[in-house]
Formats: structure tokens, sequence, C-alpha cells
């Protein structure tokens, strides 16, 4: 059975980079069409249904033969729209463009449960910082008296 790469799932010691902010280096188009085309196919759903079910939820027509324009190489001209992205990603049921998007710029994209752990480890740095900042204050109060 082949594995999918899965985007998701953070490498515990890996720390994401941004792409170098080089001429050229966020020209994404054909990464971006490669990703749309691949979550489409890996999708139960047919390209019909996705776009009636975006269509449903952008309140906007969009069709068949947009989706294949988007994903296709040889339509260079058409671009996926953003404004689209959170009606194709609940339609198929994944965050793998966000999570895409968030990795080229040296993020990471937290969801639910792993969202609440980071923020409560932020509020833990937060609370250390603020008791170191205690002690010193305390400390100096200490010695001027």
């Amino acid at each position: 059975m082949a594995r999918t790469a899965d985007l998701l799932t953070a490498d515990l010691f890996e720390v994401p980079v941004a792409v170098r902010p080089t001429p050229g280096a966020l020209a994404v188009g054909p990464a971006l069409r490669g990703l749309l085309s691949d979550i489409l196919k890996r999708s139960p759903m047919t390209r019909h249904e996705v776009a009636a079910r975006m269509s449903e939820l952008t309140g906007e027509h969009i069709s068949k033969h947009q989706l294949d324009s988007w994903t296709a190489e040889s339509r260079e001209g058409w671009r996926f729209p953003l404004e689209y992205l959170p009606a194709l990603e609940e339609t198929i049921h994944t965050h793998e463009i966000t999570a895409w998007i968030a990795d080229l710029r040296g993020a990471r994209l937290s969801i639910g449960r792993e969202a609440l752990e980071a923020q409560l480890g932020r509020v833990a740095q937060m609370r250390d910082e603020l008791a170191r900042q205690e002690r010193q204050l305390k400390k100096l109060l200490g010695e001027a008296q």
C-alpha cells in the first residue's frame, strides 16, 4: 500500500523554515496546481460534486470546467482564487493546502487540540517570564531598602 505525504503531522524536532525571498522563490503556480490536482484525485467526490458543494458554500457558481482549468498544467493563465480555498478544503475535508502555504512561510498549521496545546505552551512561557520579572523586581526592592 502506497503512503501519501502527511502534511499535517509535524516532525517533533523539525523547525519550519520559510522559503528564501529570492526572485522566483515563491512562484508556486505549478506546485499549487499539482497539489490541487492530487487532492481532487484522492477525494471520493467527483469534480462535479466538489464544484457543486463549493458553489453552495460560496454562493457563487463554480463549475467542473473551472476546477479542471485551475489544475491543468496547460492552462497557465488560470489561477485558483484564494477566496475559494476555505470552501474547497471544507468540501474535501482537508487542510493540506493551508498547511502547505504555512510551511512555505516557515509556519506550522495547528488545528483543534494541537492549537490549544500550543496556546497553553505560550501561556506557560508568559507565566514563567512574569515570574522571572517578579523575582527581579523583588530583588531590586530588597536591595533598595
